[in-house]
């Protein structure tokens, strides 16, 4: 057979050619793979108005002693009571093995800035825990929260006492930023 002059592809290889196709072939799909991901990613993240409603500060020195403020946060609202001593003297008092949701009344509390609890301030998220009512304040069988949807009672500490909820109402997260001013959130 005679030779014609032209090139087979089984005589010459280059695998430098080859290898460089590879690469960039693969770079760009993975710079077009990482385009695409990256916006979907991050539009999973919390808006800048979320971020700002996801704490509040609120200063516990302005609230009289037997008084109590209602704010929102995340749409629900948060109970902070300054309690008398005679309230906290009840909550303390009570033998936590009778509760249907056992917990002292210095486990709904948090440390100050000075490490020590702070008793007068109890601060709750004022929703109940059977269908999410809003329990009334300073009201009920236990002078603490009453709900009059389906007659759950709460006391000083905010603890259910009696009624169909099956939890005490729920401490938020919180902490003390100077002595009379909470960050909840």
């Amino acid at each position: 057979m005679a030779e014609t002059g032209l090139i087979h592809h089984d005589d010459i290889v280059d695998d430098g050619k080859r290898d460089f196709i590879f690469l960039a072939a693969g770079a760009a799909g993975a710079l077009g793979a990482a385009s695409i991901v990256w916006p979907l990613l991050a539009q999973m993240g919390k808006a800048a108005d979320t971020l700002a409603l996801g704490s509040i500060d609120i200063d516990v020195g302005k609230i009289g002693e037997g008084e109590q403020l209602k704010v929102l946060w995340r749409g629900a609202p948060v109970f902070v009571r300054h309690r008398t001593a005679a309230e906290i003297a009840e909550a303390e008092d009570v033998n936590i093995d009778i509760l249907p949701d056992p917990a002292t009344d210095d486990s709904r509390l948090v440390p100050g800035p000075d490490g020590n609890l702070k008793p007068q301030y109890l601060v709750m998220v004022g929703v109940c825990t059977h269908f999410g009512c809003v329990p009334v304040g300073e009201a009920g069988d236990y002078d603490g929260w009453y709900c009059p949807c389906h007659g759950s009672h709460y006391d000083t500490s905010g603890r259910i006492r009696k009624g169909p909820a099956p939890r005490n109402l729920v401490v938020p997260p919180y902490a003390y930023t100077s002595d009379t001013v909470i960050k909840v959130g």
